[in-house]
């Protein structure tokens, strides 16, 4: 009976030790999962920009919106594709500028079309950019070519339908012409492996090279999306989700659950750099709070993201930003931290720019 009970005895101690244990290590894989919030900080006091610039880039026909701004360098010229809506959806244009405050548009890349899956929507993001916080900024080659993503769908009106994932390229990446697209979406709601929150429809996308192969794969795209899935009052909600590639052409979805949501309103348009060894994503939040505003993420893998938990990077406070302050794209050059945004407020839906530094100063002297 005694060596009953100490067998007894022996087992629940073990039992219990094991059961510890595991609760340990789930514990220590969160804890490295997670960013510390004293690293989180200094990133928020390197990447902040309290000084709005103002509009950078409007379109001359008020009643056309602009949107979406991805920025790169070639040579030393500064190119900034963004979209243009029109009432019908979405086309996306090509601007240069000398100094990343006076754009000159060039010319459209990706036009209307008539009967294809994205006649109607065609809104593109630059793939493949550098990065580095601090780097060149220029968009690497694959296969001889340079890449986009876009947004793309054959719906009239403002992101109607049900849209996906489309993927173009092209030779020359500053001359304002038609980019070769493939025939049908890389990434769609109607995919046999699509997820709970993205079964209906998939927005604005980024696709980064991963260098290091944290992911396991040398092509990341971040994107956000819609499911059916709705929230306490009955609304969708956008959230940030992950695919992969080994190619670039063909994509997977990459985990069961989104990068980033808050089962309401929308988290989306995330832009990645990295600095140092710590990976940051810009996006923007709106509606599980008022208006639209500038947030961002960290993470040590790409794949496991702390948000922010401090005040927006950008929201709105200028009569030109009055109601949404959103979309970022942001790049650090010659010191100077630049964070370009969707402004939308008196003078309409329009590219805004806030900075580091007061260049408002340096302009006008």
């Amino acid at each position: 009976m005694a060596l009953a009970i100490t067998r007894y005895r022996w087992k629940s101690w073990l039992a219990i030790t094991l059961v510890l244990s595991l609760a340990s290590c789930h514990s220590d894989a969160t804890k490295k999962e997670q960013v510390s919030k004293e690293k989180m900080a200094q990133v928020f006091e390197a990447v902040k920009t309290p000084y709005k610039y103002g509009i950078v880039l409007a379109h001359p026909d008020s009643t056309k919106m602009v949107d979406s701004p991805t920025i790169f360098r070639m040579d030393s010229t500064w190119y900034m594709t963004y979209i243009v809506f029109d009432g019908r959806g979405y086309e996306t244009w090509l601007a240069e500028s000398p100094d990343l405050l006076h754009w000159d548009t060039k010319g459209r890349i990706l036009s209307f079309t008539d009967s294809t899956w994205d006649a109607s929507q065609k809104a593109g993001y630059v793939s493949l950019v550098d990065i580095e916080w601090g780097g060149t900024y220029q968009p690497k080659q694959h296969n001889g070519k340079y890449w986009l993503s876009y947004l793309g769908g054959s719906d009239h009106g403002y992101e109607a339908g049900q849209l996906g994932i489309g993927l173009a390229s092209t030779q020359d990446i500053t001359v304002p012409a038609e980019w070769l697209r493939k025939p049908s979406p890389i990434l769609s709601a109607s995919d046999a492996d699509a997820r709970w929150y993205d079964n209906l429809t998939i927005y604005k996308s980024l696709i980064i090279e991963d260098k290091e192969k944290v992911t396991g794969y040398p092509y990341v795209m971040y994107y956000n999306a819609k499911g059916q899935e709705k929230d306490a009052n009955g609304q969708g909600f956008e959230s940030i989700a992950m695919a992969v590639s080994d190619d670039l052409e063909n994509w997977k979805r990459y985990g069961e659950q989104p990068l980033i949501t808050m089962h309401q309103g929308i988290c989306g348009d995330a832009q990645i750099t990295k600095i140092d060894d710590l990976y940051v994503m810009f996006y923007f939040g709106a509606f599980w709070r008022p208006g639209a505003f500038e947030r961002f993420a960290c993470s040590n893998d790409l794949i496991h993201w702390t948000p922010w938990d401090g005040e927006d990077l950008i929201a709105p406070s200028e009569p030109y930003d009055n109601e949404f302050a959103h979309k970022p794209w942001v790049i650090k050059w010659n010191d100077v931290v630049y964070h370009f945004y969707n402004a939308v407020g008196d003078q309409g839906r329009t590219i805004a720019l806030a900075t580091s530094v007061d260049l408002r100063k340096t302009t006008e002297n």
